[in-house]
This record gives C-alpha cells, sequence and structure tokens, in this order.
C-alpha cells in the first residue's frame, strides 16, 4: 500500500481536530459531528484497505529524518505488520462507532464542537502510538492520549470533582511514564537505536542472555508505564474515577485506546519480555492480583458506570495476566473482544443514563428493558459476552487466557476462574438491577423514558453482532476451529523463539482437559448467574443504601479505602510540604525584594542630604572622589 494513504490513516483525524477545533465557534453544529465522525470513518476505511494489502513483511513509512545525534538516529516513521493493524483496525472501528453514538448523545451541550475535535486528537494521537515505527514516536503517542484524558474526563469543566478527577488521572499517568520514559533511556544507551526492528534484531542476537540485568531493567521500566496507562495496582485509581468524562469517553478510553496501550507495549517488546521471564512473573502477578482486587470492588458499586470502570480494571488484569505466562496472542485476542463488549457497556449505560436524565445509580432504575427494548437487548449480549458464555467472544478470549494459566500455574488458574466468577455475578447483578424488577425513579424520570436516537443504537446493535461473533476470530482446534488469530500473528514472535526457545517449549493441553476446563469457566459463570437471579430476580433484592452496608462489604463498596490511603500517605503530605515551601519562598521573596527596596528608600533619603546647593562642598567632593579613583588605581597595580 503507498506511503501517502497509510499517512492519511493518523492525518485524517488530525484534519477533523483542526477543523472543529479552531473553527468551533464557526463551523454549524449541524456539521461538527459529520466532519469529526468522517475523519474516524476515513481513517478505519484506509485500514482496512491497509489489511487487504499487507502481504505479511514489516513495511517501515518514512515520513522524514528527525533527530540525528551522533550515531543515533531517531526518524519519524511508521510501521505496518500484524500487530499494528490489529489495532488500527480495534482504535478506528470501534472510535468510529463512539464518535457517531456521540451526535446524538452530545448533541445538546454547548460545547458539543470542542467535544469532537478532542475526540479527533485523541483518535490522532492513538494512531500516533500504535503506529510508530520506534519508542519515541510511541512515547509521543502515549503523552498525546494522557493530555487528551484530562481534557475530556474534565470536559464540564465548571464542576471542581470533574476537574480533581482529570488532574489525578493526568497525575498518576506521569508517574509511570517516568518509568517509561528511563526505560526509553536505558534502550537507546544500551541498544544504539530505539527502531523496534534494530533493537530487536540486537535483543535475540545472543549478546543478552535470559533475565540479564539489563533486559530485566528495561522491561520492569517499561512496566511501571503500562501500570499507569492501563491502571494496574498500585497505579489503578485513577481510571473509576475517569467515569467523571462524559460516557462516549469512558467508551473511548476504557475500550478501544488509552488503556490498552500498556498491553499493546509490552506485546511489541516482546522480544525483550521473552528474554526477562523475571518481570513476566511480576507482571502475571500484578495483572492477577489487579483483576481480583477490581473483581470484589465492582461486587458492591452502585454507580453503572463505577461499576464497567472497575470491571475494565479487572479484564485490563486478565490481559496482564495472559502477558506474563507469555500468552501475546491471548491477551491481544482479549483486548479485541473486551473492545467489542466493553464499548457496548459503556454506550449502553450512557443509552440508560440519557433516557433517566443523567441518573446513574442502579438502585433509581429498575423495570427499563420495557422502555428501551434495543439498548437491553444488546446490553444482555455485552454481559454474556463479558461473563464467558459460549459461544459469545468473551467465551474464546478468556478460556484461552485461562487455559495457558492452567499450564503455567494451577493455584493462578483457580484464582482466574474465581475472578471470572465473580465477573459474571456483579455484571448480571448490574443487569438485573437496571432493566428488571419495577421503576424505582421519580415520577418525572418515568415521564421521560424512551429509547435513544438512531445515532445512538445502531452503533449500540453494531457492537453487539461484534461482541457475539468476534470470538470466531481465534476459535480453538478442539471446538474445530483453525486458531486464524495466533496463525496471523505468529511472525511477531519468531525473534522472541530465538532469543529465548525454552520460553515457549511446553506441551499442548489434551482436548479431554481442554473440554474439563471449558467446562469448569462457563459452569462457574453460569452458577453466579444463577445467584445474581435468585438474588435480584425471585427475591426482588435492591442494593442496600450506603448507610446500611456493614462488615466486609462496607469495606468492599469504599474499594478498600485506598483512595484514603493514598491522601494519607501520599497527598496530604506533599500538599503540606507545597504549602510550607511557598510560604517560604513567599517569605525570602518578600524578604529579599521588599527589603533591597526598603534599602534603596533608606539610602536615597539620607544621600539626598549632600545636595546642599553650594559650589565649594561640590568641588570638595569632586577633589576627593579624584583622589579615590587614583588611589583605587595605585592599589590595582
Amino acid at each position: 500500500m503507498s506511503a501517502s494513504l497509510l499517512i492519511l490513516i493518523p492525518l485524517l483525524p488530525l484534519i477533523g481536530f483542526v477543523i472543529n477545533g479552531v473553527g468551533f465557534r464557526h463551523v454549524p453544529k449541524s456539521l461538527v459531528g459529520i466532519i469529526g465522525s468522517a475523519a474516524a470513518l476515513g481513517a478505519f476505511a484506509i485500514s482496512i484497505l491497509a489489511w487487504n494489502s499487507f502481504e505479511g513483511q514489516p513495511q517501515i513509512v518514512p515520513l522524514f529524518d528527525w533527530i540525528s545525534i551522533g550515531s543515533l538516529n531517531i526518524p519519524f516513521s511508521f510501521q505496518i505488520d500484524q500487530l499494528s493493524l490489529l489495532m488500527l483496525l480495534v482504535v478506528t472501528g470501534v472510535g468510529s462507532l463512539i464518535h457517531i453514538y456521540s451526535i446524538g448523545y452530545m448533541h445538546h451541550d454547548e460545547g458539543f464542537g470542542k467535544f469532537f475535535a478532542f475526540l479527533n486528537l485523541f483518535l490522532f494521537f492513538m494512531l500516533l502510538l500504535v503506529m510508530g515505527s520506534n519508542y519515541v514516536i510511541m512515547f509521543i503517542g502515549w503523552e498525546g492520549v494522557g493530555l487528551c484524558s484530562y481534557l475530556l474526563i474534565g470536559f464540564w469543566n465548571k464542576v471542581t470533582n470533574y476537574n480533581n478527577a482529570a488532574r489525578k488521572a493526568f497525575i498518576m499517568n506521569r508517574i509511570g511514564d517516568l518509568g517509561f520514559l528511563l526505560g526509553i533511556f536505558m534502550i537507546i544507551q544500551n541498544f544504539g537505536s530505539v527502531e523496534y526492528l534494530e533493537v530487536f534484531e540486537k535483543a535475540a542476537d545472543g549478546s543478552f542472555g535470559v533475565n540479564d540485568a539489563i533486559i530485566v531493567s528495561i522491561t520492569a521500566l517499561l512496566f511501571v508505564g503500562a501500570m499507569g496507562k492501563s491502571a494496574q495496582i498500585p497505579l489503578y485509581t485513577w481510571l473509576p474515577d475517569a467515569m467523571a468524562g462524559p460516557t462516549p469517553v469512558s467508551a473511548l478510553i476504557h475500550a478501544a485506546t488509552m488503556v490498552t496501550a500498556g498491553i499493546y507495549m509490552v506485546i511489541r517488546s516482546n522480544v525483550l519480555y521473552s528474554l526477562a521471564p523475571a518481570t513476566l512473573g511480576v507482571v502475571g502477578g500484578i495483572g492477577l492480583l489487579t483483576a481480583v482486587v477490581a473483581a470484589s470492588i465492582g461486587l458492591y458499586q452502585n454507580d453503572i458506570k463505577k461499576v464497567l470502570a472497575y470491571s475494565t480494571v479487572s479484564q485490563l488484569g486478565y490481559m496482564f495476566l495472559a502477558l506474563g505466562v507469555g500468552a501475546y496472542t491471548s491477551a491481544m485476542f482479549h483486548v479485541m473482544t473486551h473492545a467489542f463488549f466493553k464499548a457496548l457497556l459503556f454506550l449502553g449505560a450512557g443509552s440508560v443514563i440519557h433516557a433517566m436524565s443523567d441518573e446513574q445509580d442502579i438502585r433509581n432504575m429498575g423495570g427499563l428493558r420495557k422502555h428501551l427494548p434495543v439498548t437491553f437487548w444488546t446490553f444482555l449480549i455485552a454481559t454474556l459476552a463479558i461473563s464467558g458464555i459460549f459461544p459469545l467472544s468473551g467465551f474464546f478470549s478468556k478460556d484461552e487466557i485461562l487455559a495457558h494459566t492452567f499450564q503455567h500455574n494451577k493455584v493462578m488458574w483457580g484464582i482466574g476462574v474465581v475472578t471470572a466468577m465473580m465477573t459474571a455475578f456483579y455484571m448480571f447483578r448490574l443487569l438485573f438491577v437496571t432493566f428488571f424488577g419495577n421503576f424505582r425513579g421519580t415520577h418525572e424520570q418515568e415521564h421521560h423514558l424512551h429509547e435513544s436516537p438512531a445515532s445512538m443504537t445502531v452503533p449500540l446493535m453494531i457492537l453487539a453482532v461484534l461482541s457475539a461473533v468476534g470470538g470466531l476470530m481465534n476459535v480453538p482446534h478442539v471446538l474445530g476451529g483453525g486458531e486464524s488469530l495466533s496463525h496471523f500473528m505468529a511472525p511477531l514472535f519468531e525473534l522472541s523463539k530465538k532469543a529465548n526457545p525454552a520460553f515457549f517449549e511446553h506441551g499442548h493441553l489434551e482436548h479431554s482437559t481442554e473440554y474439563i476446563l471449558m467446562g469448569v469457566s462457563v459452569g462457574a459463570a453460569l452458577l453466579s448467574i444463577f445467584f445474581a437471579y435468585n438474588l435480584f430476580i425471585s427475591k426482588n433484592t435492591v442494593p442496600a443504601a450506603d448507610k446500611d452496608v456493614t462488615g466486609f462489604a462496607k469495606v468492599l463498596q469504599n474499594k478498600y479505602y485506598i483512595d484514603e490511603l493514598y491522601e494519607s500517605v501520599f497527598v496530604n503530605p506533599i500538599r503540606k510540604l507545597s504549602d510550607l515551601l511557598y510560604s517560604f519562598g513567599e517569605f525570602l521573596i518578600d524578604l529579599v525584594v521588599n527589603g533591597a527596596g526598603r534599602l534603596v528608600q533608606f539610602l536615597g533619603g539620607r544621600f539626598r542630604m549632600l545636595q546642599t546647593g553650594e559650589t565649594g562642598f561640590y568641588l570638595f567632593a569632586m577633589v576627593l572622589g579624584i583622589l579615590v579613583v587614583l588611589a583605587w588605581n595605585l592599589l590595582l597595580r
């Protein structure tokens, strides 16, 4: 495919940003959504063309020579290969649907043009991140999506809490980004390049042994960046607060773009990580811990978007668990299926919020399936998919992760199954409390209940289809499939197998074992669904008011008090230190500046007395001055 067409993929969203951003006060509102959505759809169309014309070998698209310092050369160029193509289709495809949905959802917002400008800019930076041929361009996109998340989370900036959420996301991501940046510096120091192909060739040529200290340090630092961007413990608390932004923003951040960047980076760096099993052990452990903690918190959340937010954190933990056991393809598979069903869940939640006049507490909903039939049925499909029910997409990707984990560590597999059970429970709790039973909102809310417009429901239906059939892209042999995705991505891992062949030497599971694992996984999910049905449908239970929750349930509802812990240990001491330094600085500046002013004033008051107006005194002063100058010159000699 020609370079000029490939360049248009990120360029079109950038053009959309310029038109809607620079001229948002002048572009007619009727055109704003069309321009923004057309830019995303154009990028998607070209991505499909790039997919169809791909010949199997990485294609480097040079744009211009950028940085040259000594022997270090960093070109501004793109790399098109299996991984970037998959990410392009997900980012532009799901991103386009979110843009179209936003036309209906944000239509009455006074910042409509600005919103679409930010969405387009977000898409541009994410495309830059996945298309770049080196770590520096990835870092530009990495920082760009961080900036856009700040702008979009705090979009309604007249509300202080929303600004605080945006600032929290920005600062916590900067903590992770410092590790990522240090990792890039170490790559430059030890490889003399940041180009993926050059770095990975050098890493695989035998110069570095398995768990070499340099490789372990680089991969650990890169993972710190991934922990921030993809919301892993301990840098995960920003993501639930990111719900402050408009719902389409939540779908964009949580499903298709920003939070997947960390997984993409690890898969892209698979050669380095395969040489550092020690780092992968940490990656898998943190991923599993994050999945369990976030899922348990989700059990007692009552804000419809907060439930989905902790679900995202948990599912991201699953992806890192897959990476930790070396199942790179499985992680990418789950990235793709998760993009479908999580975007659908968030957009479905947005449809509910839209109908409920901005109400987000599920305890004040109920019976909505009669009023929002399209939203209900599409939400049900997404809920079944994320719960891992056969034959929807989530079943295939989650089961693949659990199968690889079973081969690696039976205890981790068991914890993964328990996490899957919690996922199924809290998702069906959300579904049953929101859409079944009697309506519990106000009469005014009930009077205005209505299905969303076509601009919102059509993207829901498309995502529902993808959530249902998306798993077919990698059906395992045991179920008669050809593992198409695994074969497509296989060339990405050839250097990894060359660098550390022992890492990939593990046998295949027996078909009987695979059937048992699938049965356990689906059976556990169905058991959780039964418990949720019994509690919230048969017994018609409504989640208790916050003040009535006690015991460990209160700990879960308050998210293990992690935010309060961070506030006490980190935020408050830093704020007090800042106040102290500010007060000291203010005192020092006042002392120097005001003191200098007062000294000049004092001396001026004294020296003006020398202006007597007497000629004799002036002659005396002149002679005295000449003598001082002569004496000074003699002393200098």
